[in-house]
């Protein structure tokens, strides 16, 4: 596999966080960032970087603030300045040590059926398939097919090809930050699958009880831990995402986590509450399972980065392309810590003897060549118009729900006022042909304040007005 290209790494996908009220120059805060982003190890020499252009534009910074950082990284050796204008990483660094190498997703929304006989279907966790970017797609799989030696299509390692895991870490590292090494990486069928073998594992080694935030979606994690034996608690779920103060009062083994766009009601969990799981987690000997299951789609804020740069040796991090390019490729992927990695490979291979090898070389091709950067970028905007069509729709016609969540994803969960109940108005709404669900569903507890989930990624901006004018009809008229 050839490594990024130059212009693979746009703005918006290169992790750089800038405090304009730090009191130090921008283009310091820039330089700095990049430079302790190679030094960690998640730059790799050959990556490319930005054009200064892309990134002063996604910074909101002036194009001379970039070009001064890069010249001073380039005068340092971290950067190198290529041909035709392009920046490249020319030195890599290995990763910090951990523990383990010291010798110590929304949870992914899972949509139901969809139901027959609805007008508009406001169903959530899907994606917006008719875009997947075919022509793309069918040219790395050219390429695969072409060049590949015959010795990769035979039984590989339950990790999945080198090519992919090495891909997957570069994209990881440089857009969410994570600290991810291609040995620690496993390939699976989705973040089904991944659960799956996280609790099969977790289970052979002892645990007894796994959290998962409430309300929470995932189906997947509480049917397999019933399954295997462990109890399955409920940590209540705030605004910010889970309530860390609540971690302690539960004798848990792990946690299931949406940290970066909670699952439904789209919190964020602010860097001291992470900083506080992760103690946690430390103190416990406790496995965090991140679910980073829409990260790549946000609008309105800054990038955040995955929990796992901050604690690799206590978390397992999942992505998939579910969400980005389509569930029915059934690709997804886990870095997980170094003393968990044989047991989790071992049953990767237990359980199917590996995924796709084609398809796995294809998306490495397509990761490589910066595809995926490129269809993410295309996809962005398309989905923030939909937000906005249906943020609109919200204001024009039910102004007293309250929209949470709207800064990212492909959802957006409204709270109901009080005296409106969950469950009649969603069954008003089915009865005017709107499929649309509540968040009770959901809670664990079986308690909380009512709101709707607004999946919007499939619908044009018609559909999401027309929808949410039949929904205020139903709530109107309690028909």
């Amino acid at each position: 596999m050839g490594r990024l290209r130059t212009g693979s790494g746009p703005a918006e996908d290169l992790l750089i966080e800038l405090d304009r009220n730090a009191g130090v120059p921008l283009h310091r805060q820039i330089e700095a960032s990049i430079r302790a982003s190679i030094r960690a190890g998640r730059l790799r020499a050959g990556a490319s970087l930005p054009p200064t252009r892309t990134l002063a534009a996604g910074l909101g910074v002036s194009r001379g603030v970039v070009v001064e950082a890069y010249q001073q990284l380039v005068a340092e050796g971290y950067l190198a300045s290529r041909s035709g204008g392009y920046t490249q990483v020319a030195v890599s660094m290995p990763p910090a040590a951990t523990e383990a190498d010291a010798g110590t997703g929304a949870a992914t929304a899972q949509p139901d059926p969809r139901g027959a006989g609805f007008r508009i279907d406001f169903g959530y966790g899907r994606t917006d398939v008719s875009q997947f970017p075919r022509a793309a797609w069918l040219r790395s799989v050219r390429t695969v097919l072409t060049t590949t030696p015959n010795d990769r299509f035979v039984y590989l390692d339950g990790r999945g090809v080198p090519e992919l895991r090495q891909a997957l870490c570069d994209y990881l590292n440089r857009v969410r930050g994570t600290l991810a090494d291609p040995g620690n990486v496993v390939v699976c069928n989705g973040y089904g699958q991944g659960i799956s073998l996280l609790i099969q594992v977790l289970a052979r080694r002892g645990a007894r009880r796994i959290a998962l935030e409430d309300p929470s979606s995932d189906d997947d994690a509480r049917v397999l831990a019933a399954a295997a034996g462990l109890d399955v608690v409920g940590i209540p779920v705030g605004p910010d995402g889970v309530q860390v103060e609540a971690l302690d009062l539960v004798d848990a083994d792990a946690l299931v986590l949406t940290p970066s766009h909670q699952w439904p009601t789209g919190g964020v969990l602010s860097s001291a509450a992470r900083a506080e799981v992760i103690r946690w987690a430390r103190r416990r000997g406790a496995i965090v399972i991140e679910d980073d299951y829409d990260a790549e789609y946000r609008y309105d804020r800054s990038p955040v980065g995955a929990m796992q740069g901050l604690a690799p040796e206590h978390v397992v991090y999942c992505g998939t392309a579910s969400k980005t390019l389509a569930p029915g490729l059934r690709l997804g992927w886990m870095v997980v810590p170094a003393h968990l990695v044989a047991d989790v490979a071992s049953a990767k291979l237990l359980a199917d003897r590996g995924s796709s090898v084609i398809d796995q070389l294809t998306f490495a091709d397509f990761l490589g060549r910066g595809e995926f950067d490129r269809h993410l970028r295309r996809m962005r905007p398309v989905y923030r118009r939909r937000r906005y069509a249906l943020l609109d729709a919200l204001r024009t016609h039910l102004p007293d729900l309250r929209p949470a969540g709207i800064a990212a994803g492909q959802h957006v969960v409204a709270w109901l006022p009080p005296g409106l109940d969950e469950a009649a108005v969603v069954a008003a709404a089915a009865r005017r042909g709107l499929r649309i669900q509540g968040v009770g569903r959901f809670r664990i507890s079986g308690s909380g304040p009512g709101g709707l989930i607004f999946g919007y990624a499939i619908l044009s901006e018609s559909a999401i007005a027309e929808g949410v004018a039949l929904l205020a009809a139903a709530i109107r008229d309690g028909s």
